[in-house]
């Protein structure tokens, strides 16, 4: 967290206005982008408070997916039969403690969504790329981004691909959707503050928040919102305080954290000080993707028991998270030599090669006869494309009968985890951040991961579901503040 004191102001007190705008933006990621042009798109002036020396956000940093549904462009170019309804099914199922509202408002628009954001330029074809990847290395649009054929979430919604990357190869189109947003903004004559540090915001006497306070090199200066603030200023990975305190896991030296150096919480901290409550601050997403090659999906993970306990065609948090569960953090991907592969992100260390199962289950200090077992049933029921144990589809169903077998370690403290935090403000579905008591506090709202909305722990995550919502919600942010009375002068 920074070291700077976060406060809560009283207007009356303030006697040098720096300047005043309608709508005040703390952070320009993807969610203070579309609260920003959303909000100039009406009329309204508009200035961006942003950290660092120029756009970017986590954004910028991430592969540029959105988790978008329901019958886009792109969905509907390659034959995919998708609804808002199984879009709802699906991300209900997935999200561990759902609010149904800011669901179904956002399955029920991500069509418009999608074209709005076509509409500021950030680019998408209508490429699918259909194999198994964590991103694709191609600059195809579509992707299966989440749990979508996996069970039990296949059975609760009717699976469809709505991943969308911009069009880009491989990773790297966060930066390309940042500069596009960024475009769009300065041609609707969005004013910028570089290199300004919000260290409070200001209320008048019936709680209203009417502005905010902002440091840059040394100088304090105070600013006026006519309608309201907009607080965009990512989530808390980058403070190890924070991070010790709600989600230690983050802290370990297998985890890689991802973020900006301005990922420190002190947008969670301005909500707070305002009044605001913070929710989900233990959850994280974590991920340690050991495909592609997308062979490697055909073997099994085990624990310290010999014992499976996840579906291995799973997207790739789900998977990471159940291997962080098993006792003492402990698990192993066993292949045969039909479907080794070396880990393209060389994640996950090769551990050895045996000629037999019985060599890997004594190697590896299994209880004896466990890994035999596990594998012979395994592969029983694999002849008939069946996994009665743990449901993997049968299109990663191959026996594994072919020596030598391997074993990949994939516990939490020998294998590379990358992740970030999930917990933030609690926010109503127009994103105004909400008091204990669960009333909104005019004047102030909170979109993109300093806020609590769809994305909630790796178990139930979808690549492009951060973006998405924080595109979203910060759209609804300036929507809803357009409607808010000006202050009178």
């Amino acid at each position: 967290m920074s070291k700077a004191t976060i406060d809560l102001l009283n207007v009356a007190d303030i006697t040098d206005w720096h300047s005043e705008h309608d709508l005040l933006v703390v952070g320009f990621g993807a969610a203070g982008a579309c609260a920003a042009i959303e909000s100039a798109q009406a009329g309204n002036t508009v200035l961006v408070l942003e950290r660092g020396s120029g756009i970017g956000g986590t954004t910028s940093l991430a592969t540029g997916h959105f988790y978008l549904g329901g019958g886009t462009r792109v969905q509907l170019a390659n034959g995919i039969e998708d609804s808002a309804d199984e879009m709802f099914n699906y991300l209900m199922a997935n999200t561990p403690d759902p609010n149904a509202e800011k669901i179904r408002a956002y399955a029920d628009d991500s069509v418009s969504h999608f074209n709005w954001l076509v509409e500021q330029g950030v680019p998408f074809n209508d490429g699918f790329y259909r194999k198994k990847h964590y991103e694709q290395p191609t600059d195809e649009c579509l992707i299966w981004s989440g749990n979508e054929k996996a069970w039990p979430y296949s059975q609760q919604a009717k699976p469809a691909p709505r991943g969308h990357k911009v069009e880009h190869p491989g990773s790297g189109g966060g930066a390309i959707v940042m500069q596009k947003l960024g475009e769009a903004a300065k041609q609707l004559k969005v004013k910028f503050q570089f290199d300004a540090q919000v260290n409070g915001l200001i209320k008048n006497k019936t709680g209203r928040i009417v502005g905010l306070r902002y440091k840059t090199f040394g100088d304090t200066y105070y600013l006026r919102a006519n309608k309201a603030v907009v607080i965009a200023a990512g989530g808390f990975s980058m403070n190890k305080t924070m991070v010790e305190e709600h989600c230690p896991q983050l802290n370990a030296e297998s985890v890689w954290p991802q973020g900006t150096p301005y990922d420190d919480g002190s947008g969670i901290q301005l909500g707070l000080a305002a009044g605001g409550q913070a929710i989900h601050m233990s959850q994280v997403f974590l991920t340690s993707p050991f495909y592609p090659p997308e062979s490697l999906v055909k073997g099994i993970l085990v624990n310290q028991y010999g014992q499976r306990f996840i579906n291995e065609d799973s997207y790739h948090s789900r998977s990471a998270a159940a291997c962080i569960e098993q006792p003492n953090g402990v698990a192993y991907l066993i292949c045969d030599n039909a479907t080794f592969g070396r880990p393209e992100l060389k994640l996950q260390e090769l551990i050895d090669a045996w000629d037999t199962v019985e060599e890997m289950e004594q190697a590896l200090a299994l209880p004896k006869g466990a890994l035999q077992d596990t594998i012979n049933q395994y592969n029983q029921y694999a002849e008939l494309g069946k996994d009665p144990q743990q449901h993997k589809h049968a299109d990663w169903l191959q026996p594994l009968n072919q020596p030598p077998f391997a074993a990949l370690e994939c516990s939490f403290e020998k294998s590379s985890y990358t992740g970030f935090t999930l917990g933030g403000l609690q926010v109503s579905k127009d994103a105004e951040v909400l008091d204990h008591h669960r009333q909104a506090i005019t004047g102030l709202y909170a979109a993109g991961a300093c806020a609590s909305n769809i994305a909630q722990d790796g178990t139930g995550y979808s690549s492009g579901t951060c973006i998405g919502e924080a595109t979203y919600f910060g759209r609804r942010a300036a929507k809803h503040a357009n409607q808010l009375s000006p202050l009178l002068p």
